[in-house]
Parts: structure tokens; C-alpha cells; sequence
């Protein structure tokens, strides 16, 4: 074999990969090559095929810590293939030599008496169509692939620059996705694998965590949804920045994740962060610090596409179809309106009205007074002035840890039931008996209400009186409950419905 100088790989496997297909429409393609080939799959992982009568042989030499793959090409030999050359093939391939009868094998006596008896072999005919391009001075390429009558989409970048690789993924938008080798790729292809897919949301107090399988029909199967109190937005509007502690537990949070995702064998995680991320002055810094630990870039969402998201999630799941509807999500440091009709968004905003917030201004964490707690009621309808006098919706769907710790209290749950929560109904009874118990209690008390998780013992005074007054303001006695929110509609709206 001619030197080879290794490069760095990167691939992905995917049916529609949205901005970076669009991303490289702007390219200049080069030719365009199709041929057909014979992988040779097994455990092993190795890359083995047969392309234009030659048994071409990869081996995966090296994994850097951004999870490029350096292939080391090992074998590129003619049929008949010599049997001293078998050995090396079987032991790619993880197959014990059998005893070798031939001087050399042509590929189909290769097949028939090497490969189908060792049972651990499978020979998938592969045809690609494959177009090549520069990108930020890598080839890359993009290539249609058929397999046992499945299809999908991949594309590539390689180099001997392994940071090159990398911002030229990132520069596509592909860098949450997981670099699958094309061993790799085509065994979940012609196994037909529900693609799964992870997503993140960063917000002010918490980050919520979700992986969901999507099958043939498009629906979707929760594997994981859950939430890690980390409060990124600790003391955010006193100094207007994200603080060392908060920002190493988020980073830790958000690094378990990760590795968790790629233990489910996602194909790719988004990351979006919220309004804590909006408003620090450090938020690059912010940003910065958890790509350098975890390989995820956070996209740090206006408050409106936060709602538009939301919206999605609602209508996804609840099915809400007549009438005018408003949903509302309520967190650490702010809360997404949007309204709309049906499936049509009207109009969707954000204002700076979140649950930490009023607790730091107010005390809120403490046993207070009613004087104090009607200070706190007056502050936040001042700062959702903005929903002042608009036409009561027909229906009110409200989101948020505020709303589900609240209905989780209400029907005394001592193990949180996502299925229980969703599509459940609120009262401001309900809402004005739990204000009156928080209110009377410090959080250290509260801690033993059965339903309410520890960690927002806190703050949970605060998101109530945010809820009441979105009721109020809208003159609603009542409000549907959607355990689902921004990671739902993110992952609906990133990887298909």
C-alpha cells in the first residue's frame, strides 16, 4: 500500500439533516462518484469491505477527546485473496481462523466458506452516491446510501487537523451530533434503530434533561426526562453574571448528561439555554466553559423562540385544537407567553418575571407576613403589565416546575408521575391554599410537603404567586397543567415530527 497519512474523522448518519444540508446547498459540489460495495460487519467494529474487487481493511486507531476517530488504513488487496492474507481479515473482523483450504479464496468462496459459517458475520450489500466538498479546508462530503433496501443520508468531514474537523462541524451546526462510523451507522440502518435523539435545557434554576426515541410513525417514546437543580442564576441580578459555583454545578449537571445521551446511543443532543443565559454578561464565557468540558454548544434562545417552542410542546401533546389558547411557562428568570389559535402562534414573548428573582428580592425563601407577600404579589403584576387587558383565552395551559411541583403537591405525590400531572387541572383555590402554606413556612419546612421536590423548596412560594397572577390577569378560575415544555417542543423542532 502507497503512505497514507491518517486523518480524523467525522460522520453522521441521518434521514433529513436540516441546517447543514442547507449549509452545503451554499457550497461549490464537486463530481459526483456512485459505486457499489460489500461491507463486512461484525461486533468488532473494524471497517471491512470489499470496493471494486478489493479487500479494503480500516482499524480505529485512535479516539481524541472531541470524539474524532483516526482510521488507520491496513489492507487493500486483490481476489483471489491469498489465505496467508485471511488471518489478518478474520482477526479485523473478530472471527477465530478456521483451517484454511484453499491457497486463495475468490470473494465468493470467501463468503461461503469463511464468513456465513462463523455466524457472526454480516454481508450487507452498500450502494452510495457521494458528492464531495471544501469545508473551512476539509473534504467533506455527503453521500446517499442504500442498505437492505433502507436509505439514509451521510456526511463527512476529515482532516489531518483535528481542530479543523471540529469548526468545520461546528460551522454546520452538526456539532451536537454523535460521530458514528460507517460500521456503526450501517448496522443501525439495516437493523432499522428508532433514531434517539437527547435534548438540554439550561435554564436559571434548573437543567432539564430528555431522550426520546421516535418511531416509524413519527411518535415519540420518553427513555429518560428529568430535572437537576443546579441554580445557574444564583445571585444573577445582583452582579448581572453567572458566579463560579453555580456554573461548575451546571457544567457537572450538564456533563453527566452527556454521557448518559451517548450511553443511550443517541444520534445527536441539542442544547438550549434560557433566560439566566440571556441576560449575564458572561454568557460566552458561560458558553465556553461547558463546550470545554462536555463537547455541547448551548444555543442561547430568545425569549420568544423559548414560547414558540413551548407552544409546540403543548399542541404536540395535549391536543388542544379549538378556540384561542394561551400557555405560559413560568422558571428561574423569566416567563414565555405565547398565544394563538389552534396551530397558529399570534404572538409569543418573554418578560423577565421568574421564580428565583422574587425570592432574592423578597425574602421569599422565609416565613413571611401578608404585608410582604402582597409587596411581592404588587411587584410581579407590575412586571406582567404586558398581559394586562387582553380577551380571556378559552383555554390556559401553563408549564414549568412552579406548576407541576404545585399539582404534584395537590394530588400528594410522593413519587413524581409525569403521566399524572399532564393534562391535569388547577384552581386558584388551589393555588391560594398552597401560597397560604408556603408563605407560613421557611423552605426547610416545606421540605416535608409530599409532592414538592427539596431542591425548589425555595422558590416554590415565589412560582405560585407568579401562576396566580397570570390566572388573574387573564381572568381564568382554572388552568390545564402540561407536564411537557421547551425540551419537548425543542425536540419536535429539531429532529422531526
Amino acid at each position: 500500500m502507497a503512505t497514507i497519512i491518517p486523518r480524523w474523522e467525522w460522520r453522521v448518519f441521518g434521514e433529513d439533516l436540516g441546517a447543514a444540508e442547507q449549509a452545503f446547498a451554499a457550497l461549490t459540489p464537486g463530481p459526483v462518484a456512485e459505486n457499489d460495495e460489500l461491507y463486512l460487519l461484525s461486533p468488532a467494529g473494524a471497517n471491512v469491505k470489499v470496493r471494486d474487487g478489493l479487500m479494503d481493511i480500516k482499524l480505529l486507531r485512535e479516539v481524541n477527546a472531541d470524539g474524532l476517530e483516526r482510521w488507520e488504513p491496513v489492507m487493500k488487496r486483490e481476489f483471489p485473496l491469498p489465505a496467508a492474507e485471511v488471518p489478518r481479515v478474520l482477526d479485523a473482523l473478530g472471527v477465530v481462523p478456521p483451517p484454511l483450504t484453499r491457497g486463495a479464496y475468490t470473494l465468493a468462496q470467501f463468503l461461503a466458506e469463511l464468513m456465513e459459517p462463523s455466524g457472526s458475520v454480516r454481508a450487507v450489500r452498500v450502494h452510495k452516491r457521494r458528492v464531495r466538498y471544501t469545508l473551512g479546508g476539509c473534504m467533506a462530503e455527503i453521500a446517499d446510501v442504500e442498505a437492505d433496501r433502507r436509505a439514509a443520508r451521510t456526511i463527512a468531514v476529515e482532516s489531518e487537523d483535528a481542530s479543523a474537523v471540529i469548526a468545520a462541524v461546528r460551522s454546520v451546526a452538526l456539532d451536537g451530533y454523535l460521530n458514528t462510523s460507517y460500521p456503526r451507522g450501517l448496522a443501525a440502518l439495516i437493523d432499522a434503530r428508532p433514531p434517539r435523539y437527547a435534548v438540554i435545557d439550561v435554564g436559571t434554576n434548573s437543567v432539564k434533561f430528555h431522550v426520546g426515541e421516535r418511531d416509524a410513525a413519527g411518535r415519540w417514546r420518553a427513555l429518560v426526562d428529568r430535572a437537576e437543580m443546579t441554580r445557574l442564576g444564583e445571585n444573577l441580578d445582583a452582579h448581572n453574571a453567572i458566579s463560579t459555583e453555580p456554573l461548575e454545578r451546571t457544567v457537572a449537571a450538564i456533563a453527566g448528561m452527556v454521557e448518559e445521551a451517548r450511553r443511550y446511543g443517541v444520534q445527536a443532543t441539542a442544547a438550549a439555554g434560557t433566560a439566566g443565559l440571556r441576560i449575564a454578561h458572561n454568557r460566552d464565557d458561560v458558553i465556553a466553559a461547558i463546550r470545554a468540558r462536555t463537547g455541547l454548544t448551548v444555543e442561547v434562545i430568545p425569549g420568544e423562540e423559548e414560547g414558540r417552542l413551548a407552544y409546540l410542546a403543548v399542541r404536540a401533546e395535549l391536543g388542544v385544537t379549538k378556540g384561542s389558547l394561551a400557555v405560559f411557562d413560568t422558571g428561574g428568570g423569566s416567563t414565555q407567553f405565547t398565544f394563538g389559535h389552534g396551530p397558529h402562534v399570534d404572538e409569543h414573548f418573554s418578560v423577565h418575571v421568574g421564580a428565583v428573582r422574587y425570592t432574592e428580592r423578597f425574602g421569599l425563601a422565609r416565613v413571611v407576613g401578608p404585608e410582604v407577600l402582597q409587596d411581592a404579589l404588587v411587584a410581579i403584576s407590575a412586571d406582567l403589565s404586558r398581559i394586562d387587558g387582553r380577551p380571556p383565552p378559552d383555554a390556559l395551559v401553563a408549564m414549568g416546575g412552579a406548576v407541576t411541583n404545585i399539582t404534584a403537591v395537590k394530588l400528594g405525590l410522593a413519587t413524581y408521575d409525569p403521566d399524572l400531572v399532564q393534562g391535569a387541572v388547577l384552581d386558584r383555590t388551589e393555588i391560594d391554599r398552597q401560597i397560604e402554606l408556603y408563605r407560613s413556612r421557611d423552605a426547610d419546612a416545606r421540605r416535608a410537603t409530599v409532592g414538592l421536590q427539596p431542591q425548589r423548596a425555595d422558590v416554590i412560594l415565589a412560582g405560585a404567586c407568579i401562576v396566580r397572577t397570570v390566572m388573574e390577569k387573564l381572568g381564568q378560575q382554572t388552568l390545564t397543567v402540561s407536564d411537557r415544555g421547551l425540551r419537548h417542543g425543542l425536540l419536535i423542532d429539531r429532529f422531526g415530527t
